[in-house]
């Protein structure tokens, strides 16, 4: 792979009404409730014997999205694992992160979300893709329950005020997209290829084109369900320079295997999150592929030293052999984040321990992560001198992450 900094696009980000909204539902109102500096009390609903706090995450283990959960999981476990040598002294318990498999389908979600809070789930990472976490948003409202979810994009995932993300969202993908494509691409004919059955697909396409300058001769060709012939779809975007795909990486792939003959071989195939993995697909040749590859992207995976290098080294030497992704880095920065915005409230004064509640975590994490003195520095975002320094990351009130993207070359375009 490829890493080049075309463009630092910082995203503009659209703030929210200023005041914090509820982080849960029911009859206890704890909009504006400010919870720093206070004495959170236990819940009886967990024992006074609980050794750790326990980090829950439902996401696709199995099925054609595995590679996104699996790098979720195993980098999660690792900054679990370099946490909780520190953790115990810090604040007095250590963490357990539990992953179920949703497949990437919202019909597992009900099953998943109750078996993580049986098994006393605290504090959660939501789920890994965007369907399925349309669903689990609404149990984490309804019983008040955090999420700093690394992956699932959609515009409605923070809709409550319990729930952040340390991905971009749709809207931001597809505007940042855009102004990637107003700065560099004028007088391309682009084309779009999405799913129109898919939330994530169709958010980020609905905001690119509304922020695509006007002046541009777009082409459009879309799929539903799961389509793999995508013979008609190829011919209808096989004159265009730029082809727009904010899918995910097996039809993807399938697409650029039905047309690497009949695209023009000079044309463009740019993503967003939902590329990163192209290059590891089972029985997918990516050298094959003669058009420039490329995804709007948080982290450089080709990086070999730095922060980002560093935490590539401890992934790759880490129990597993999961392939690392953009979802995976992002996983490994939110239970990092979830652990330095603890640390934060109790530097202000909060008291809390192993056996504090959900909805008690709930109110003190939806109060830091947006508080105007804590910032999070991680392994996502760009970084500069090539990744040698920790990127800055914080959060807005209505759940959105600020932090700058680049364009990732997966791979170049054929000489």
């Amino acid at each position: 792979m490829k890493f080049t900094r075309i463009l630092a696009l910082v995203l503009a980000l659209v703030m929210c009404c200023g005041m914090l909204a509820s982080c849960g539902g029911g009859d206890d109102n704890t909009a504006n409730k400010n919870v720093l500096g206070t004495n959170v009390s236990a819940s009886d609903e967990f024992t006074a014997g609980n050794k750790v706090v326990k980090i829950g995450c439902s996401g696709p283990l199995t099925g054609p999205a595995a590679v996104y959960g699996l790098s979720v999981e195993k980098a999660a476990k690792l900054a679990v694992s370099e946490i909780n040598a520190i953790a115990a002294e810090e604040l007095g318990f250590t963490f357990q992160f539990i992953m179920l498999d949703d497949k990437h389908d919202p019909m597992l979600v009900t099953n998943n979300y109750a078996s993580l809070i049986e098994q006393g789930v605290q504090i959660t990472l939501g789920t890994v893709t965007t369907g399925p976490g349309l669903e689990f948003k609404e149990y984490s409202h309804d019983d008040n329950v955090f999420v700093l979810t690394p992956s699932a994009s959609g515009d409605d995932i923070p809709e409550y005020g319990n729930a952040f993300q340390m991905c971009f969202a749709d809207s931001n993908q597809g505007t940042a997209s855009a102004q990637y494509f107003n700065e560099n691409y004028v007088g391309k004919k682009v084309g779009i290829f999405y799913k129109s059955d898919d939330d994530y697909s169709t958010g980020i396409t609905n905001k690119f084109k509304s922020a695509l300058d006007k002046s541009f001769t777009v082409v459009e060709a879309s799929f539903k369900g799961e389509e793999s012939n995508f013979a008609t779809q190829v011919n209808t975007l096989k004159d265009c320079d730029v082809i727009f795909m904010p899918i995910y990486y097996t039809p993807a792939s399938q697409f650029m295997l039905a047309g690497k003959n009949t695209v023009k071989a000079n044309a463009i195939y740019y993503g967003c999150d939902g590329l990163d993995g192209i290059d590891a697909v089972e029985g997918f040749d990516i050298n094959t592929i003669p058009q420039e590859i490329s995804y709007l992207s948080h982290f450089n995976s080709g990086a070999t030293e730095g922060e980002a290098g560093e935490f590539i080294a401890r992934y790759n030497a880490f129990e597993g052999d999961a392939t690392l992704n953009q979802f995976g880095a992002a996983a490994y920065d939110c239970v990092w984040a979830i652990y330095e915005a603890l640390k934060f409230a109790k530097a202000k004064g909060t008291t809390f321990g192993k056996t504090t509640s959900s909805s008690n975590f709930c109110d003190i994490l939806s109060q830091v992560l947006p508080h105007e003195e804590f910032q999070f520095h991680g392994v996502t975002g760009a970084q500069t001198n090539g990744g040698l320094n920790k990127s800055d990351i914080s959060w807005q009130k209505n759940g959105f992450v600020n932090k700058e993207a680049v364009k990732y070359i997966v791979k170049e375009a054929n000489k």
